[in-house]
């Protein structure tokens, strides 16, 4: 049974898997990792193999911790991959987006593939029909636009998402929503369109926090998946077990 440990600059996300099977998912505060590490493996004493993604430098306190009660593989730039990485420079490749696409390689493997993470940025991971990961794009996701136009303008304000938006916004609250759902989809859709003329039956999937607001949105024939990061930093902890 394994433990994901993905680590974020505010919260962590916790899994439990058993194999390839999502079992449960939980957030925590990185304050309080350590009594729901407790809870978790009082829930599931079999957890014996743990994972560990982080976007924070120093995770030792919590690496401590895992290494106390499971055999721990820390994600780095060295960890080994099931996939060709073809990245220019992979020891700047985020964590998140190196999860991304193991879990495209486990369940696309044969497949040219794109894969859309909306959270706080927007990636574009892309892996071919050869198993191998090109790259792709970043892009300011949705709470970043928001927040762009108010920092960055005299007198617009800062307003929260609402997804209920006319395309021609009738006022400013709502022409920002319209500039920001609306840009964004489009942007979205004109990738995929981009990526469809250069790659023959491509699979598009999207994930991250802002799935469910743009996936309403984009009007090309996409995969909706929220677990994808999870399930892939599980398929990189079975992978390295039998390394």
């Amino acid at each position: 049974m394994n433990l994901i440990v993905d680590v974020g600059n505010s919260s962590v996300k916790l899994a439990v898997f058993q194999d390839y099977k999502l079992l449960e998912s939980y957030t925590s505060s990185i304050e309080k990792f350590f009594e729901k590490f407790q809870e978790i493996k009082k829930d599931y004493p079999q957890i014996a193999f743990s994972i560990l993604s982080s976007v924070i430098k120093d995770t030792s306190e919590l690496e401590i911790i895992l290494e106390k009660e499971t055999k721990l593989f820390v994600l780095n730039e060295s960890t080994k991959l099931p996939f060709k990485n073809n990245y220019a420079s992979p020891q700047t490749l985020g964590k998140d987006r190196l999860a991304l696409v193991a879990a495209g390689s486990l369940k696309f493997q044969n497949k040219n593939l794109l894969i859309i993470d909306a959270g706080t940025c927007i990636t574009f991971d892309f892996k071919n029909n050869a198993n191998e990961y090109l790259g792709g794009a970043i892009s300011p996701g949705l709470q970043m636009r928001l927040k762009a136009l108010n920092h960055f303008t005299a007198k617009l304000p800062l307003i929260d998402l609402d997804e209920n938006v006319p395309l021609i916004g009738d006022s400013t609250q709502n022409s920002i929503l319209s500039g920001v759902l609306n840009g964004a989809s489009a942007e979205l859709d004109g990738i995929i369109d981009r990526y469809k003329a250069d790659y023959k039956y491509l699979t598009v999937i999207l994930t991250g926090g802002d799935t469910q607001i743009l996936s309403k949105r984009v009007k090309n024939s996409i995969f909706a998946n929220p677990n994808f990061l999870l399930e892939g930093l599980n398929y990189i902890l079975e992978f390295n077990k039998t390394q």
